[in-house]
């Protein structure tokens, strides 16, 4: 499958020619934005704009929202009412690429907030307007300015929609009202007002007991149902965000690159690239790690998890890895060359835990990734790596740990309550500490959805919050 954006106008585009040419000699259909629209990886001078043309407002009869045929510029100023706006080519929507057309803006201004809308329909000569949205450039390396963000993973929309019958593994709380309008969580964030958010893995669940979905068509499906909801729509039109996959929209639980179970490997990094606002629609080949520098004080590093690493099952030492010889290598290079006080890897996977016994998926995994991880914080400390930091995904309990070589972890959790549960202790038998050799200075006692708000500047602080936005726990370094 290959994700491609076409010019509306271009005439060596003869895949556009045809369908314009089919547009104009048949009854125009309404076209909808029914996943709204979205910004991503911003840095301080470049945003990727994205958005996607559907037939229906909302879910039709089959519980989907099928792509629609037609065109999306977008248009964008400093001026909240878009006075003396810019304005990009028309590009193409179509089934080919499910109706997604992301555009990249560049030469932007650092620390400087943007207004944008897409622009769109069945034509160039058909259009309407959508909703003005906005997003914030990062401030840049030499900005003192405080940064807020918000992190969070594990949201398990069939877990959150049919609760016990969808396996829900923590508290049913999600209210007819809430599966109207979505996660509770999305909610709560909004009212914090982050400058950015991270979506840290397992963002739609390929794999659930009511529809397993292994089709290029169900894939899409999880995330057409997953990004119509009100509540993330609102989010994500003020909020930009950074992206990346873990077992469950990538594959199925704890998958590795290994056999021939549907989805394959290819279609489930092709189809992560086609939703997500991650790279320019139709680049197949930039690497799904990368890095932004953020302010004077931190700096993130995005890991892939699932797309190098070695099989599961493989007899754990030096050979086996989680990320792969290539990522490593660009990672401890660019951990070196960095001089921003706060360090922080973004992982799907942990790193410290400590997890479960029976699993042999991650870093922190007996049998698993382990010895990677320890030579890597071995790694950190013969470098002198100051201020280094895990923030994790996956795991479906909130934690805070300190592993013997001084890197702590923050586990973000699940975002909904049904997806939550009791976390496993230092010194568990049944867990990846049995020796208690890592210190644990907080989990949550009862199983609750959340997420991790976060503000950088010459202080960082953790806080871990429940799905109503509350407290639970801080922390300032």
């Amino acid at each position: 499958m290959t994700v491609l954006s076409h010019s509306c106008s271009s005439t060596s585009s003869i895949l556009g020619l045809l369908l314009l040419s089919a547009l104009s000699h048949s009854a125009r259909a309404e076209v909808y934005l029914g996943q709204g629209t979205m910004s991503g990886e911003v840095t301080a001078t470049s945003v990727l704009l994205q958005t996607r043309l559907t037939q229906t407002a909302s879910l039709d009869a089959d519980g989907d929202l099928p792509s629609a045929q037609g065109c999306v510029a977008f248009e964008w100023s400093t001026d909240r009412t878009l006075k003396d706006a810019k304005r990009t080519e028309f590009l193409l929507a179509t089934p080919q690429s499910d109706s997604i057309v992301r555009i990249p803006l560049a030469g932007l201004k650092p620390g400087t907030q943007y207004w944008y809308r897409a622009i769109y329909g069945s034509d160039e000569a058909h259009t309407q307007v959508g909703p003005i949205c906005r997003f914030s450039t990062l401030s840049g390396a030499e900005s003192a300015k405080p940064v807020h963000f918000v992190m969070g993973s594990c949201m398990n929309y069939n877990k959150f929609m049919f609760g016990k019958e969808g396996k829900a593994s923590g508290p049913v709380t999600a209210t007819e009202s809430d599966k109207q309008l979505g996660f509770p969580a999305f909610a709560a964030i909004a009212e914090r007002q982050p400058e950015f958010f991270i979506g840290t893995g397992d963002i739609v669940y390929y794999d659930n007991p009511r529809n397993d979905a292994q089709t290029l068509d169900e894939l899409r499906k999880c995330w057409h149902q997953q990004f119509r909801f009100p509540r993330m729509i609102e989010l994500f039109a003020s909020t930009p965000a950074y992206w990346s996959k873990d077992d469950h929209d990538f594959r199925f639980d704890d998958a590795d690159l290994k056999g021939t179970r549907l989805p394959l490997p290819t279609t489930g990094i092709e189809v992560f690239r086609e939703q997500m606002p991650l790279h320019a629609a139709g680049d197949t080949a930039s690497p799904s790690y990368r890095t932004h520098r953020i302010n004077q004080y931190l700096q993130l590093w995005f890991s892939e998890g699932r797309d190098y690493r070695s099989p599961n099952k493989m007899t754990d030492g030096p050979e086996k890895t989680l990320w792969g010889a290539e990522q490593r290598q660009w990672l401890q290079q660019s951990l070196k060359s960095s001089d921003a006080k706060w360090k922080i890897l973004i992982s799907p996977t942990p790193m410290v835990g400590p997890d479960d016994l029976r699993k042999t998926d991650n870093h922190t995994n007996l049998g698993g990734f382990r010895h990677e991880a320890d030579a890597f914080f071995t790694w950190l400390g013969e470098n002198n790596i100051q201020n280094f930091f895990t923030f994790c995904g996956d795991r479906h309990w909130q934690y805070h740990s300190l592993h013997p070589s001084g890197v702590e972890e923050f586990a973000c959790g699940a975002l909904n309550d049904e997806n939550s549960r009791v976390g496993v202790a230092p010194g568990d038998a049944k867990g990846t500490d049995p020796d208690r050799i890592i210190q644990q200075p907080y989990t949550y006692p009862e199983p609750t959805g959340g997420f991790l708000d976060v503000v950088a500047g010459e202080n960082l602080t953790v806080s871990f919050c429940d799905d109503t936005g509350q407290v639970l726990y801080s922390v300032t370094k």
